[in-house]
């Protein structure tokens, strides 16, 4: 796990390039696999070298976490051998070329034209979260959605722990879409740690999450990765009932490290006579 402070991008290369390669199955990448026994999942070091047309010599030290001074032309065959996504592509790069210590202002106030338009979505629940999933602005039917968030500390008051840690939240989450939504917050923030190894509030919200929640620390060691992105999910509101809701994230231009969310119904469906029965509110 990391430690409070820097990351350790040479740990972190080597963890997620043995998580990429032993996903991949020697069968479906058309490696032979001769009727042996292997002592480890998915393929070799050879033999994803060998897939990448580089040198063992070269992919191990690149998983060893001695990538800089690997070219671009052999992280990119690496990447495909491995059949990484854009956003699984992106970490790489940052895990071999950490990006340099950001040195820009704090969290950023959302701009008042934002406010306004949150505050005119009366029929629709939605929030601004920053950076690390910390929610910085939401509307009356967010509140009622998803409980008082007023009432939570501001390290409490953020996506992820809504998600993860808050049991009031994570009750109202239909079993099997709980896992989908939580393993996408966790992938963002692997995502997120690639970009800003320098930022220690980002190290300590993943500490936060790691130390309580067992689910937390299970999902983090597959190495997920992944950008903010829209899912579907059943809630069980203990007022409003069975909501079927669609979250969709969105980037407002000019906002660096800054997402609309929203939460959304189908138009004449019970799920959005449900929500509208909360925007009575105490």
């Amino acid at each position: 796990m990391v430690t409070l402070g820097a990351v350790d991008t040479h740990t972190e290369l080597t963890r997620f390039l043995k998580s990429r390669r032993a996903r991949l199955q020697p069968e479906n990448v058309g490696v032979p696999r001769y009727g042996e026994r292997r002592r480890v999942p998915g393929l070799r070091r050879e033999e994803l070298a060998q897939l990448a047309g580089v040198s063992v010599t070269h992919y191990t030290r690149l998983e060893q976490g001695h990538g800089r001074s690997v070219s671009a032309e052999v992280l990119d065959a690496v990447a495909g051998a491995l059949r990484l996504t854009g956003d699984e592509r992106e970490h790489l790069a940052n895990l071999v070329h950490p990006p340099r210590p950001d040195r820009g202002p704090g969290e950023p106030k959302v701009r008042t034209d934002l406010l306004c338009l949150i505050e005119g979505m009366t029929h629709t629940p939605a929030f601004v979260h920053g950076r690390h999933g910390n929610i910085l602005a939401w509307n009356g039917p967010a509140g009622r959605l998803l409980g008082d968030l007023d009432a939570l500390p501001p390290a409490q008051r953020s996506w992820p722990h809504l998600v993860l840690l808050d049991g009031q939240f994570r009750s109202m989450i239909d079993d099997k879409d709980w896992e989908p939504l939580a393993r996408q917050h966790i992938a963002y923030l692997r995502l997120c740690l690639g970009r800003y190894p320098q930022d220690a509030e980002l190290v300590t919200v993943i500490e936060s999450l790691h130390s309580p929640s067992a689910d937390f620390r299970r999902l983090w060691a597959e190495h997920q990765v992944a950008d903010w992105a829209a899912v579907t999910c059943h809630l069980r509101h203990p007022t409003a009932g069975d909501i079927a809701i669609s979250i969709d994230v969105m980037k407002p231009s000019g906002q660096p490290d800054q997402w609309l969310v929203t939460f959304a119904t189908e138009p004449g469906s019970p799920s959005q006579e449900a929500l509208r029965r909360l925007e009575i509110g105490p």
